[in-house]
């Protein structure tokens, strides 16, 4: 673009990179040497209203500006702000002292309205599914930029004409890291730090070193890079030289002071037309917005996409920011004392050689400090012994850290939370930054008022909870366990989901009857059921059983009812533990169930290989949800369907296997029958794919039935082995598939057994016999257990017999030899 002319070096014009702790000293030094009666700082202008709140005692850094349209509340973007961000520093030291703050950013209601743009800008585009506008990047010259995108090479010839300045610099300067270059320059300068207006002149001028420094080298990038790539900065540029010129006629130029990012500084010194800068702002989309400030993580200061600041180390940064004398030697004995807290021997000594090792690398790098690099090197050497598994948790949880703000209660907020922030408080449930486990018995009051609002929250996206259903405490239907981790967009997600309502019980009820109504599947509408039965919406959960009667009415999918079933039983339970009235449910559960009963043999018909895989695990949910609803009537009409399909030729072999399995746990088969009808499946006019089928179904449940009939494992075995070889090649698949999904341990007995063959045992020496096993108990194994049972039971145990091999053997209930 053509260049304008040149003014003077006033107003006082600070170029800085956002958080930086180094930038964020000099500002501060700068600032309390020139003593400017108005702050203007790179930021959305809608932002003056609420700026007052940096000054309360209750606002705790790290905290973010949020902007997001009124009616799309997913459209948002964040400014964070971090303890040793130059632009909260330049803030903190104007509410102290009585300055006037000003924000002079392109507004948001123009950026969050604007297009979104191509991948080659990603910092000034409207993300989908609350993904907001990077607009709070790190990178030294382009706030919304992100950090460490020299030319995003390979996204096309829009992304190659993007720069990243620092590692322009970096590269200048003859390195190949720009955040070494960064610490080099700027974050291990020792700046002065309080320079009054009483100092030498030499003294205050020396404050506007650095940035005298670093406007000359971004004067210089623009006059060879024009706008680097950033189009949009252009525009931004031209509001901010609007501002600017409003606090210079209201102040005077030696009065105002401009905190901003240092890529904008050239535009903001060169002299430009009113009309011009206008005329790049008219026509801009708007959009009605709200500004407020919202808590922020250091974690996510840490990313470098979505709402991430792009910094990679924000504990690190903020240790440098306010240790005010030996950061190396203050950093290693924090290291030491995390590591000696998770029972690593780490002594003094440890502390002592990290510092010195770091030090000499330092020195031999030619680097004026020991930065990060050099730090992570001595702590791996010295303290961890090489290993790089205790330095990730020095990473995890000192360089990045578990930091979560606050925000005053007087913020604004939307309705919805309020109420949220109301029951955190009430539930003594405070959101932390760091991942953590809660266990929730339903039995207590305090955790049950916990599980509804987790589940609230949950139905309506806002996902600070995840049920956790592996956790060993996680037993019993009385108990829960969350994991717990509060992300910052979910204060964005909670102002989407006021538009349902403004209260959490409230809000979660309309949009769980709104998307049952809205449910193509019966499936989904009893997903939605059982969500409001667990966060406890009884408003709701009547209009939604309404919706799901007249759809199980009219649905005669046999499929879609089974896989509907199993939801809405487990919400009857889950009324049952909560003391909630599951009636209606259960009403509807037991006709679904008669349903099937009815639809379910027709269906079964003519199915293929892919039809019955998939109607078998249907039938394996239906018999569970029919056990437990526990009705006597439905359970027998139930097992007679099984009865049947089991007999039926027509059935798909895979199908009735399975059957037959569910009715012989059910001791609804015998074991003669069970004999009987694997012979039939293994007979020699059966085919071989449909044998191997059958056996798949019998045996998906577990393998342990073959362990304790060997009966059955001689069957198999047996007609395995006459299998000619050419269908041997196609039964074989089906049946490691089969074997394969039993317990590592089960397989390793079955070998066994078919190593030393199932013939001779197989069959009971006479009728007295359990099935499976010999007529006579093992006198030498029995007896083994003895000893141990004498020392479990002492002196009561009286089996007879002086010695252990007189001894008489225990017995099972049926007689066998255990």
């Amino acid at each position: 673009m053509p260049r304008g002319e040149r003014v003077s070096d006033r107003p006082l014009l600070l170029g800085v990179r956002h958080h930086g702790p180094g930038s964020a000293r000099a500002v501060r030094a700068a600032l309390v040497a020139h003593e400017p009666k108005v702050l203007l700082v790179e930021g959305p202008p809608e932002a003056d209203a609420v700026v007052r709140l940096a000054g309360e005692r209750t606002m705790v850094p790290p905290v973010a500006l949020l902007a997001h349209a009124v009616d799309e509340p997913g459209r948002a973007a964040f400014w964070p702000f971090a303890a040793f961000s130059p632009e909260w520093v330049a803030i903190s030291w104007a509410m102290e002292q009585g300055v006037e703050v000003r924000f002079v950013d392109l507004p948001a209601a123009h950026s969050l309205a604007l297009p979104r743009q191509p991948e080659a800008e990603p910092e000034l585009k409207p993300e989908a599914e609350h993904e907001g506008r990077a607009a709070d990047a790190e990178a030294v010259g382009d706030p919304d930029g992100e950090e460490g995108e020299e030319s995003s090479c390979g996204g096309g010839a829009a992304s190659d004409l993007r720069i990243d300045p620092l590692a322009v610099l970096a590269r200048t300067a003859g390195y190949d890291d720009p955040e070494r270059w960064w610490e080099d320059v700027v974050e291990h300068r020792g700046a002065a730090d309080r320079q009054g207006p009483d100092a030498e002149p030499d003294a205050r001028e020396q404050t506007l070193a650095p940035f005298t420094a670093l406007e000359e080298a971004m004067t210089a990038l623009r006059e060879t890079h024009d706008d680097g790539g950033h189009s949009r900065d252009l525009v931004r540029e031209a509001h901010m030289r609007l501002r600017l010129r409003e606090a210079r006629k209201e102040f005077g130029d030696d009065a105002v002071a401009v905190v901003c990012g240092a890529w904008h500084v050239p535009a903001l010194r060169e002299k430009h037309a009113v009309t011009a800068d206008r005329g790049l702002l008219k026509g801009l989309p708007k959009l009605k917005v709200d500004v407020t400030w919202v808590p922020w993580t250091h974690r996510r200061l840490a990313r470098h996409s979505g709402y991430g600041a792009g910094i990679t180390s924000p504990g690190w940064y903020g240790h440098l920011f306010e240790t005010a004398d030996r950061p190396l030697v203050r950093w290693m004995t924090r290291v030491a004392e995390l590591l000696r807290a998770e029972d690593h021997p780490v002594s003094s000594a440890h502390v002592i050689e990290s510092v010195r090792l770091a030090e000499s690398l330092a020195a031999l790098r030619g680097r004026p400090l020991a930065g990060l690099t050099e730090t992570l090197e001595a702590v791996r050497a010295v303290m961890c012994e090489g290993s790089q598994v205790p330095l990730a948790l020095i990473e995890d949880r000192l360089i990045v850290g578990d930091a979560l703000g606050e925000v005053p209660d007087e913020a604004p907020a939307v309705p919805l939370q309020r109420d949220l922030t109301r029951l955190q408080r009430s539930l003594r449930l405070k959101p932390e930054a760091a991942e953590r486990a809660l266990d929730l018995d339903l039995r207590k009051e305090t955790d049950a008022a916990r599980s509804l609002m987790l589940h609230r929250l949950s139905l309506l996206g806002i996902a600070w909870g995840t049920l956790d259903s592996h956790r060993s405490r996680n037993t019993g239907t009385f108990r829960e366990s969350w994991r717990l981790s509060w992300e910052p967009e979910l204060s964005v997600r909670t102002a989407e989901a006021g538009i349902w309502g403004t209260t959490l019980a409230t809000a979660a009820g309309a949009k769980a009857i709104t998307r049952a109504s809205e449910a193509q599947e019966l499936g989904e509408v009893t997903l939605w059921a059982e969500r409001c039965l667990l966060a406890g919406l009884d408003d709701a959960l009547p209009q939604v059983m309404r919706e799901l009667a007249d759809r199980a009415a009219l649905d005669s999918d046999v499929g879609r009812l089974a896989k509907a079933l199993p939801a809405l039983v487990r919400s009857v339970r889950y009324g049952d533990v909560r003391g909630t009235d599951s009636a209606m449910l259960r009403r509807v559960a037991e006709g679904l169930a008669e349903r099937i009963c009815v639809g379910l043999p027709p269906a079964c018909t003519g199915l293929d290989a892919d039809g019955a895989a998939a109607l078998r695990e249907h039938l394996d949910a239906v018999q569970h949800s029919v056990a437990m609803l526990a009705d006597e009537g439905l359970t027998s009409r139930w097992r007679a369907v099984l009865r049947s399909l089991s007999a039926r030729e027509s059935v798909a072999a895979l199908l009735r296997g399975r059957c037959a399995r569910l009715l012989l746990d059910e001791g609804e088969l015998a074991a003669d029958d069970a004999e009987r009808l694997l012979r039939l499946a293994l007979s020699t006019g059966a085919e071989p794919a449909d044998a191997a089928g059958w056996v798949e179904g019998f045996l998906s449940g577990g393998g342990m039935l073959l362990l304790h009939d060997e009966r059955l494992l001689a069957l198999i075995d047996g007609w395995l082995a006459s299998v000619s070889p050419t269908a041997f090649e196609d039964v074989l698949p089906l049946l490691r598939r089969t074997f394969s999904a039993f317990e590592p341990g089960v397989r390793s007995n079955l070998g066994q057994i078919v190593r030393r063959g199932t013939g001779g045992r197989g069959a009971p020496a006479d009728d007295t016999a359990y099935p499976g096993f010999g007529s006579e108990p093992d006198a030498d194994r029995s007896a083994a257990v003895l000893p141990t049972l004498r020392h479990l039971l002492g002196d009561s145990l009286a089996v007879g017999g002086p010695t252990p091999a007189a001894a008489t053997p225990v017995q099972d209930p049926v007689g066998a030899s255990r």
